[in-house]
């Protein structure tokens, strides 16, 4: 088929391109298409860069066997670290969360990273998220875990996740505590600021 003056028939590379770019999250078509032509208009040096990143992050970058965090070594740098408060547990979405918390310098426990959270109007159940491994750790006692913090966001699939996690959990004889309400519902926690964050870190309640 004719890919037409354009450039951008059916199949064609910048085509396939703008589609890929689309592909990811946050990234609507008109995104998409600037980043094509923005890869087009680049040094071939760069774009070269650019595929080596892509290739090297998925090569390189694999999931922490216990805390399920992105990492370039198992176990990952912060479930290593023997000064971290083992006690303590905070169950966090997505890795971006990790950072977001690490940020504040006011949590010194460990984490989980679940991967997302539960939402049925997306067709993702429990089984889709780290949900086994985390029981799994917790269940075996190895960290000696007292209390775990469900850090998921404040909106509705968060809220539903986190009551799904303390049904799992309280049988097991843990404390099971929810961020305080300092963050805006709704919101995600890799945009809060650091104080906001902070504060509900400090005045979490129990679940």
């Amino acid at each position: 088929m004719s890919s037409g003056p354009s450039g951008r028939g059916t199949g064609s590379p910048i085509a396939r391109l703008v589609e890929a770019f689309h592909r990811l999250p946050g990234i609507g078509p008109k995104s998409a298409q600037r980043l094509a032509y923005h890869v087009l208009r680049a040094p071939a040096e760069e774009a070269r860069s650019l595929a080596d990143a892509l290739l090297e992050v998925k090569e390189r970058v694999t999931l922490c066997g216990s805390c399920q965090n992105l990492t370039e070594r198992d176990p990952c740098a912060l479930c290593e670290d023997a000064g971290r408060d083992r006690s303590l547990l905070c169950v966090v979405e997505e890795p971006l969360d990790v950072v977001a918390i690490e940020r504040t310098g006011g949590f010194r426990g460990l984490f989980h990273v679940l991967h997302g959270v539960i939402s049925p109007a997306d067709g993702i159940g429990p089984e889709e998220l780290k949900i086994e491994e985390l029981l799994r750790r917790l269940r075996e006692r190895d960290e000696g875990v007292g209390e775990v913090i469900v850090a998921t966001n404040p909106n509705l699939e968060g809220e539903a996740t986190a009551m799904y996690l303390a049904r799992l959990l309280r049988p097991l004889g843990l404390r099971v505590t929810r961020l305080a309400r300092g963050l805006p519902a709704g919101a995600d926690l890799e945009y809060a600021d650091d104080l906001t964050l902070g504060r509900a870190l400090e005045f979490r309640q129990e679940v």
